[in-house]
């Protein structure tokens, strides 16, 4: 059963949420809602976090989505847009509104994405007793399954699955740095992974600052001949302006490579499984590679992709499923109709 979820506005305890509902990314989102995951936010319908958010479901929806107080169930609608489950994108969210118990029995989590290609599970970040929870959920919840309505929030910026940031202008060495969460990390992560820096990466490059991060960076300055505070792996404006604009020397030495081509129209349906396995040798096998290249995972490339499958093409499809989240069966290297769609979407 599910209970006191609903969420009423009681009187505050301390802290006012940020004013107004500003344009978010998916990706921030996931990383607000990461947070109170990391922080074991205990759960509460009368009390607010620091951040100045009531402890409940709606509560915690209303900080993801970065709204200027905290909702409920009822009124997290007048905020979103009604998608159907094939639209379901991280960042969106699922309601459940019991008119005959609704402070009792109605609810809301946040979709992280599917955890399996037949879409009958998803990661769910949402605000329960004892406290907030990230797990794998059957859709589209333990009960009441049938009563839940996808919801997008209408204040989404960029629209993409990975709420990446398009901007070339360097952010800020603030955006960088243990600590650090953003989209911009994502970015740099998947720059250095085109100049040679995937082998630093043991899941691809995500938005939360890590060791690989510096370490990549570290390689980056040190091949253009910077060394002390130049080389220290924080990227500064010229770091980050020699990786966005292509200059400078890659991390194993070489010169920088012209990114292949966008495929051409047409190219981006799944051909079939059967085109990637030991000794296929097709023009899919090079797209999947180029287009890998792109996302940046080429990493595992030491002379480019070809038409010839091999294990670079495998371990290079494995990295960017395992950086979908996806486990198991799900990231086992080999393309399926999932991989394909997020890959060239």
């Amino acid at each position: 059963e599910v209970s006191g979820l609903y969420g009423q506005a009681g009187a505050r305890s301390f802290a006012t949420p940020r004013t107004a509902g500003v344009p978010v990314t998916r990706a921030q989102i996931i990383q607000r809602a990461q947070g109170w995951v990391d922080q074991g936010v205990p759960y509460s319908m009368n009390r607010y976090w620091s951040d100045g958010y009531r402890q409940d479901c709606s509560g915690f929806v209303s900080m993801a989505w970065g709204l200027g107080s905290s909702q409920t169930t009822w009124t997290l609608p007048n905020f979103a847009e009604r998608i159907s489950k094939n639209d379901l994108q991280p960042g969106d969210v699922l309601i459940y509104n019991n008119p005959s118990n609704p402070q009792a029995g109605s609810h809301v989590t946040i979709f992280g994405g599917w955890t399996d290609s037949s879409r009958t599970r998803y990661v769910s970040y949402e605000q329960t007793s004892p406290n907030t929870v990230k797990r794998s959920t059957p859709y589209a919840y333990w009960n009441n399954s049938g009563a839940y309505v996808p919801y997008r929030y209408t204040g989404l910026s960029g629209g993409g699955n990975d709420g990446g940031t398009t901007s070339n202008a360097f952010p800020g060495a603030d955006k960088f740095g243990p600590g650090a969460n953003n989209a911009y990390v994502t970015k740099l992560g998947q720059l250095l992974a085109q100049r040679g820096g995937s082998k630093f990466y043991s899941e691809g490059p995500g938005p939360r600052w890590g060791e690989a991060d510096r370490k990549a960076t570290q390689a980056f300055q040190q091949a253009q001949g910077w060394t002390g505070s130049e080389a220290d792996g924080i990227p500064g404006k010229a770091t980050w302006d020699y990786l966005v604009n292509g200059k400078g020397r890659n991390i194993d030495g070489g010169s920088t490579t012209p990114l292949p081509p966008p495929p051409p129209t047409g190219t981006t349906a799944f051909p079939g499984a059967q085109y990637f396995a030991p000794g296929q040798s097709n023009d899919y096998v090079r797209q999947l590679g180029e287009q890998l290249v792109r996302k940046g995972f080429g990493g595992y490339y030491s002379v480019g992709p070809g038409p010839q499958w091999g294990e670079a093409d495998r371990r290079a499809v494995q990295a960017f499923q395992q950086a979908q989240g996806w486990r198991g069966s799900e990231a086992d290297g080999y393309p399926g109709q999932d991989t394909w769609r997020r890959l060239f979407s």
